[in-house]
């Protein structure tokens, strides 16, 4: 399974959904742009990064370097993704979904209708 930052968030907030995120998370792989978005919205709320690590390590999650291929795929998505406004964050683990042939868990709902080849699971 594939953790989009959405459902990272859900489960280190316990927001509705989380017990789904908490079930899927052992084996699971994020990618590191997912992560960074993670991190980057703990920190804006003031949050220190190692609380995050510590929160997330009783996890058995992979973190998966963006690298070229991901990149490459992550682009190719941007006309089938636009007008669900999808981001790169999102494209990234789209991609990384895509590239392991992994279902991806997130709570955005836009991701559900676009017909993409990979399996998208919704939290809530």
């Amino acid at each position: 399974m594939v953790l989009d930052a959405s459902a990272l968030i859900a489960l280190l907030f316990k927001e509705p959904g989380f017990e789904r995120v908490a079930v899927a998370a052992d084996g699971s792989c994020v990618s590191t742009v997912n992560l960074a978005e993670t991190l980057t919205r703990f920190v804006r709320d003031g949050y220190l990064v190692a609380t995050v690590f510590e929160n997330l390590a009783i996890y058995a999650i992979e973190w998966v370097s963006f690298d070229e291929a991901q990149a490459v795929e992550a682009a190719m998505l941007l006309p089938e993704t636009s007008r669900a406004g999808l981001s790169l964050g999102d494209r990234a683990c789209l991609a990384l979904a895509i590239e392991r042939g992994l279902p991806v868990l997130t709570a955005d709902r836009a991701w559900a209708g676009l017909g993409l080849p990979v399996e998208v699971r919704l939290i809530r």
